[in-house]
């Protein structure tokens, strides 16, 4: 099984920093965004590889995933072997390329992958959002497990009066993870999926849950994505070809907690995950505290 990652976007929203270095290689502590993704996407039971779909204009991606001897003998060789190591395992994660040069949408985005993914159900991840655990994808493989190899995505709670910024599932609850009680939309409650409804009026929305970035689909989707017609933007819209394949196969929805994952997506949301990540490393913890101040420190509590 296969992992997708679309990250050939422009991250215009970082513009100039991004100007020279994709946003996906910005750093969170010592890693770039990207390799948490790609960690995350390894975790759970049956994937193999991660298949990152990528632009010709951002070859840096690729080249942070490949082996460069020469820069680890370097390291060696002045006494930095943990840094040494730190780059090889980046280096040794099973991830391979595809290409979109013209933002035609997620979902465009997505097919680029089709002949990666030989037939089998795949996960897509977007590449702006990890989680440190790494186990929500893992819950969302469990969910399908329980469901005779169906789709699952993830979606979390947002307040009433926000539903109209986001594309929210209609459906019923059916049930729970294994090991809780959830109902409704309480964390570990799973949903059946009747509908996907894009930004909805607060009054006639189904629900309150909206996806959060976390996908487990049929390979069938890929087949759907072949002959989707442009939506939204005048692009291939990933839930529209997902609306497609419920008149097809069941599909369900694991609600999760959004603090559990890390959002990058924008500068101050980076800015704020490198300082949330410092505070729960023990090993960074007390510098970032020490570097930030005893002013900046007490405001953080």
């Amino acid at each position: 099984m296969k992992a997708i990652i679309p990250a050939a976007g422009l991250g215009t929203r970082f513009l100039p920093a991004t100007k020279c270095s994709p946003k996906e290689l910005l750093p969170v502590i010592d890693k770039p965004v990207i390799q948490y993704v790609v960690e995350e996407a390894l975790e759970p039971e049956g994937v193999d590889g991660v298949v990152i779909v990528n632009s010709h204009e951002k070859p840096q991606i690729e080249q942070y995933f490949s082996v460069d001897e020469g820069f680890e003998s370097m390291l060696r060789e002045r006494g930095k072997s943990a840094e040494a190591d730190r780059v090889h395992e980046a280096s040794s994660l099973p991830v391979s390329f595809v290409y979109q040069d013209v933002a035609r949408g997620l979902g465009h985005a997505v097919l680029q992958a089709v002949e990666k993914i030989d037939g089998e159900p795949f996960f897509v991840l977007l590449g702006d959002y990890f989680v440190p655990g790494r186990q929500m994808c893992v819950r969302m493989a469990e969910v399908s497990r329980e469901h005779g190899g169906a789709s699952v995505i993830a979606v979390a709670p947002v307040p009433a009066d926000q539903v109209s910024r986001y594309g929210i599932i209609a459906g019923e609850c059916v049930g729970c993870l294994p090991g809780t009680d959830a109902t409704g939309e309480q964390e570990g409650a799973v949903w059946k999926v009747t509908g996907l409804v894009e930004k909805p009026k607060p009054e006639e929305a189904p629900s309150h849950l909206f996806i959060v970035g976390r996908y487990l689909l049929s390979p069938r989707v890929m087949e759907l994505l072949a002959t989707q017609e442009p939506g939204a933007g005048n692009e291939i819209q990933l839930t529209d070809a997902m609306e497609r394949l419920l008149a097809e196969e069941e599909m369900y929805a694991l609600v999760v907690d959004p603090a559990e994952g890390c959002d990058t997506g924008t500068p101050a949301a980076w800015a704020a995950v490198n300082a949330r990540m410092a505070l729960e490393d023990a090993s960074q913890r007390d510098a970032f505290l020490e570097a930030f101040g005893p002013e900046g420190a007490a405001r953080l509590g």
